[in-house]
């Protein structure tokens, strides 16, 4: 999922765009509700988990002006404020769904999963599988064969990534995008290295490879390829 978290609290936008991107999700963050509701205009994005108190726009004016544009992202409001009655504000200013704070980052995944369920669509994958490698998006299991593959969190949506797009060349600029969340060129070797340990992972001791470089191109993972 592509999530844009509107809050204003740093600290509290740093942990649940560093929780997001652990479980394999795409976050960016907006500080105050100008940027927010700029943000929420100009990019595509699956859920917006929106503070309701914030600097130069609250959260309930900020959904108010997407709904009025005929926007229908799903939102989740987080707020402060949990009574009932403002639980109910909150759903009839457009909000999806209204999680109290303090709150369990578990629940709040397991909310914004349903929401982006419920936005319509095709429903994506949970399981991938390329030749007789195997990995499982829910329980995070990668297996080759009857072997069980143990990944690092960033291994591992390499690894979905491309096997997301099995078959396809994936460039360096699609991984720096939708693996990094970098939109710039670091001038690092980060990808060389990761590709490296996650060929040595799944590949190593293995008769037939799976992931390949395409030279001048970028990296593909398909069964059959010598």
């Amino acid at each position: 999922m592509r999530l844009l978290i509107i809050e204003d609290d740093r600290e509290s936008a740093d942990y649940l765009v560093k929780a997001f991107r652990e479980v394999g999700h795409i976050a960016d963050h907006a500080g105050d509700g100008e940027e927010g509701l700029a943000m929420a205009e100009s990019g595509d994005y699956d859920v917006l988990v929106v503070d309701r108190m914030l600097p130069k726009r609250d959260g309930l004016s900020l959904i108010g002006a997407l709904r009025d544009t005929g926007d229908t992202t799903p939102v989740l409001i987080l707020s402060a404020l949990g009574q009932v009655d403002d639980r109910i504000k909150g759903l009839r200013a457009g909000g999806d769904d209204y999680l109290p704070k303090p709150y369990s980052f578990a629940e709040l995944l397991a909310r914004v999963e349903v929401l982006s369920r419920r936005r319509g669509g095709p429903a994506e994958d949970t399981l991938y599988r390329v030749g007789d490698l195997e990995l499982d998006r829910l329980s995070h299991r990668v297996a080759r064969g009857k072997d069980e593959l143990t990944l690092q969190p960033r291994e591992f949506r390499l690894l979905e990534y491309l096997m997301k797009h099995a078959g396809q060349v994936v460039t360096r600029t699609m991984l720096l995008e939708n693996v990094w969340d970098y939109h710039f060129d670091p001038q690092t070797n980060v990808i060389d290295v990761h590709i490296s340990r996650l060929r040595s992972k799944i590949d190593k001791g293995f008769e037939r490879p799976l992931l390949h470089t395409i030279r001048g191109a970028g990296y593909m993972i398909r069964d059959g390829i010598r």
